[in-house]
């Protein structure tokens, strides 16, 4: 007696659904926080900003190649930003000399579930100048020679740290404000 195909597969489905059943309820998946403890995160978003910092000091306006590692570092608005500012720089023939140095780094908050860091550093840019396409500086006169930035982290896998910059605002005041 031949068996009809179509019975044949709705009998082989039948079986296949049982036998999944009996496999019992799937293990929760639990997340390991990517940090272990909340100075182990600063010292990750340090490290991040740091590097960051490293990146634009060897940014080269006349070669967009340098901004890569900015990039790199960088995420969401925060390397929309870097890509947009760094691009009209570039097209406008602007010119950067001197290096912006850390002086502080402190963190402020984690959130464990997220591992999104907020820290504050304070930025010495009195090296720093930029000039125009015709040589002329815009930077302005009574640009502070050191300021507070905050600065936002989020989880980065592809990053060497586990963050990514994702928000860097400047703190307006007239010196660093970090304690």
């Amino acid at each position: 007696m031949k068996i009809p195909r179509a019975v044949a597969i709705v009998a082989i489905a039948l079986v296949c659904a049982v036998m999944s059943g009996c496999g019992g309820q799937p293990q929760p998946v639990t997340s390991t926080p990517l940090f272990s403890s909340e100075d182990e995160a600063f010292a990750a978003a340090e490290e991040t900003y740091r590097s960051y910092v490293d990146a634009l000091n060897q940014v080269d306006l006349s070669d967009p190649e340098t901004f890569e590692e900015v990039y790199a570092w960088t995420t969401g608005d925060a390397n929309a930003g870097e890509r947009k500012s760094l691009s009209k720089m570039h097209a406008d023939g602007w010119t950067v000399s001197g290096e912006t140095a850390i002086t502080r780094f402190q963190g402020q908050s984690i959130a464990n579930d997220t591992a999104a860091v907020v820290a504050l550093a304070c930025t010495d840019v009195s090296a720093v100048t930029v000039n125009d396409g015709e040589g002329k500086s815009v930077v302005a006169h009574d640009r502070p020679t050191s300021y507070t930035v905050e600065i936002s982290f989020v989880s980065d896998d592809q990053s060497d740290t586990g963050l990514k910059i994702s928000a860097s605002n400047a703190i307006e005041t007239n010196s660093c404000s970090i304690s």
